[in-house]
């Protein structure tokens, strides 16, 4: 079969020749879809989902909701576990999936579920589902800002609820139409509501009660249609429109009468603007501001996503008000394009490495021309496999091409060929065109079989790598399926193209002649490997020395799952006492911001504390993650200085703000980590038990364990104690005189507080 295909490809060696042609214009046609990232996306197969239950405490948020959802959730197909976090007015249940699920399945499987979850439920509660996104998901981050000398159209300043106004009706909804972009998440600044501040006195004095009140502005806040009506011919919709728009309205609308007067809701409650009880704000360099986040589908090309947000976020600009500025503070695309510059960079000069060598070695130039078209004409033949099995280009994919390999089997035909055709020129003299390609075929066929069972060789090792599973499995496998699908393609080109190519280009007068570098390395290598010969077993036992010297050494030396890839940026989680608000949590953070910002090297810093409008990562206002964006390299004072050493001074500079608990990282590791295993360490040690306060306990021994191990550093127990909570315990005696009920006890708590 493959003499049947050596001599389709030689006599009809200009088709195949043509054929690359088509393998360019497939290729470049591919490399315009490739996924680009930084690295390999590992967040495993997981459905979130959060329930917002206002004024649930985290104990009322896990028996009341979290657990009736693990449990409805029990039994799903394809389900490998679920993990839960149940906060103040949240409950968020993890559901992971096995993996090769299709994500869209799992989620249909959730869906039927929903109203099965919804019927446990306390009634008012909304489980729903977080976007379609990954770990790779917040590719782009902005703020929302307005100049010092910047006013409203009422000449005041403006203010946290009107910029988060700006960024809920203007930016949002412009963002969300980007193809690529499923969410765009928002904290910071406030929601504008209207407050209506009943009168305990004024309440009983009239003999109203909450429920009424709330049971009035529910039933005058509503638009109606009635159809239409025809009349002269004309056909005319008929509405009735009665949504409140204005604190006039709302004052205006009638709740009950008293001695035939009516009784309006401005006769005994307070009406005006006022802000929502928030659960997460965001700063700026020591500023509070509005933080929105884009995030990306599952699938896209976030290099491509994040370019197309930032030219829309430009556009948008015209359209804000005079003063107001939305700026990108987190742009993914620099770090995919540091990246891929890295790797192209690599790999152009391994490419040119090898070129040269093949110039050298062969003494040739149509012969290493013939060999080094093979580099590129394999890769665009990986890259449109790349975009056939959906496998991105990030350091792991591309950075695993090795070209040595790729041209390993052309080498050898190549040579056997040109030293085939130089032998019968010397011998016979010039060669007709049937003499050369019978002279290519027969060269080809006597190496081609070992040729491929080399590069088969090399292609084997890789086939294990595709068992892995979990975390290493999504790390490694575009590694192995790139080199896979490079070797193969190679084995095709040498196969076809390169017999083909030698025997139309390899024509006229050809001599094979030592080049230099071989005669040298051969005068070189000849004494070395006679006096090896002579001294074979000390050479053996010198060998066999240097193979234990090794591996002992081996043994000794650290080791890592991978590499840590340097995303140019720290994050640092930042950890207050719990029970700490949330504005006293913004203050503290502004100071350790100036703090940050003050460093030369820090181009800016911005935070997120608590929990945004999408709970995708739901954290307590004593929590804020922060982003510290640097400045380019050769911007800094001292350009030697690592990142690992700025991030030391950063902790010696914080560690004197009282209060604070710090861990670095970076912002994708950390939100891989926070997403595969639900803590944003590199490690998590989980602990299962009945008693909350046993595991405290425990939780505490293994730290002193883990703090006393070499090389550990951030370690933290994760706070689940502490949080103080004011409770209100209906006195059922009590109410009892007064011909009340717990429900009303509790509507009136909640009214004069929430």
């Amino acid at each position: 079969m493959i003499d049947s295909i050596l001599r389709l490809a030689i006599e009809r060696r200009l088709l195949i020749l043509c054929s690359i042609f088509v393998i360019v214009g497939v290729g470049m046609w591919s490399y315009q879809k490739l996924p680009i990232d930084a690295v390999p996306d590992i967040t495993n197969v997981q459905v979130q989902i959060n329930t917002a239950a206002p004024g649930y405490s985290p104990l009322e948020s896990e028996q009341r909701i979290t657990y009736p959802v693990e449990t409805a959730l029990a039994g799903l197909p394809n389900l490998s576990y679920t993990r839960s976090l149940s906060r103040y007015g949240l409950s968020q249940v993890t559901v992971v999936f096995e993996e090769g699920t299709d994500i869209y399945f799992a989620r249909n499987l959730i869906n039927a579920r929903l109203g099965a979850i919804k019927s446990v439920l306390p009634p008012g509660l909304e489980p729903e589902m977080s976007p379609i996104s990954t770990g790779l998901g917040e590719i782009f981050m902005y703020t929302v800002q307005a100049r010092a000398d910047a006013r409203m159209t009422n000449g005041e300043p403006f203010t946290a609820t009107a910029l988060r106004e700006i960024q809920d009706w203007i930016i949002k909804p412009q963002l969300a139409q980007v193809k690529g972009v499923i969410e765009v998440n928002s904290i910071g600044g406030y929601n504008k509501q209207y407050h209506v501040l009943p009168d305990s006195t004024k309440l009983l004095l009239y003999k109203i009660s909450i429920e009424d009140v709330v049971q009035a502005l529910h039933t005058n806040n509503d638009n109606r249609g009635a159809g239409y009506i025809e009349r002269n011919g004309q056909q005319l919709l008929v509405r009735s429109p009665g949504q409140l728009g204005t604190i006039e309205n709302i004052g205006n609308v009638i709740i009950t009468e008293h001695d035939s007067v009516p009784i309006k809701v401005k006769d005994v409650a307070d009406i005006g603007i006022g802000k929502e009880l928030r659960t997460g704000a965001a700063t700026r360099d020591g500023v509070e501001t509005v933080l929105g986040t884009a995030m990306m589908l599952i699938g896209a090309n976030s290099r491509t996503v994040a370019q197309d947000v930032a030219a829309k976020l430009e556009d948008i600009q015209a359209s804000l008000p005079d003063g107001v500025i939305a700026e990108a503070v987190y742009d993914r695309t620099a770090l995919v394009d540091k990246a891929i510059a890295t790797v192209s960079k690599n790999l152009l000069e391994g490419a040119l490495l090898v070129i040269v060598v093949l110039f050298l070695l062969l003494g040739n130039f149509r012969a290493a021309l013939i060999t080094a078209a093979v580099i590129p004409l394999s890769m665009l033949m990986t890259i449109t496999g790349m975009v056939k099995t959906g496998v991105s280009a990030n350091l792991m994919s591309l950075g695993a091409l090795d070209f040595g390999l790729i041209v390993d089997g052309a080498v050898i035909i190549v040579e056997n060929c040109v030293r085939r055709l130089a032998e019968h020129q010397h011998k016979n003299g010039q060669q007709d065109l049937r003499e050369r390609l019978n002279t290519v075929f027969n060269a080809t066929s006597e190496v081609i079989r070992p040729s491929l069972f080399g590069v088969a060789i090399i292609t084997i090792v890789y086939i294990p790598i595709f068992s892995l599973t979990g975390v290493e499995g999504k790390m490694f496998h575009p590694m192995a399926a790139t080199v896979v699908m490079a070797l193969l393609s190679a084995m095709v080109l040498s196969l076809t193209v390169v017999p083909a190519a030698v025997a139309v280009f390899m024509n006229g007068k050809i001599s094979e002649k030592e080049s230099v570098v071989i005669a040298k390395a051969k005068s070189a290598y000849q004494p070395l490997l006679k006096l090896a010969l002579k001294f074979r077993y000390a050479v053996v036992g010198f060998a066999s020395v240097l193979v234990v010297f090794c591996l002992w050494l081996a043994s000794t030396l650290g080791s890592e799952f991978i590499p840590q890839l340097n995303e140019g940026d720290i994050a640092l989680h930042a950890m207050r006492i719990p029970g700490t608000g949330l504005d006293q949590a913004v203050e503290m953070q502004e100071i350790l911001e100036q703090r940050i910002a003050a460093f030369p090297e820090v181009d800016k810093v911005f935070a997120r504390i608590g929990t945004a409008e999408v709970a995708t990562d739901p954290m307590p206002p004593n929590v804020a993650d922060n982003f510290v964006i640097l400045k380019p390299r050769n911007e800094w004072p001292d350009s030697s200085k690592t990142k690992g050493e700025l991030v030391e001074e950063m902790e010696q500079v914080l560690e004197e703000l009282p209060g604070n608990n710090y861990e670095f990282t970076q912002p994708i590791q950390m939100r891989f980590n926070e997403l595969i295993s639900g803590v944003r360490a590199d490690l998590g040690i989980k602990i299962f038990g009945d008693d909350l306060d046993q595991l405290v306990l425990t939780a505490n021994d293994v730290l002193r364990v883990v703090n006393a191990i070499d090389g550990a550093a951030d370690a933290r127990v994760e706070q689940v104690t502490g949080l103080p909570t004011l409770s209100v315990i209906p006195n059922r005696t009590a109410l009892g005189r007064y011909g009340l009920n717990v429900a009303e006890l509790q509507d009136w708590v909640s009214s004069a507080i929430g």
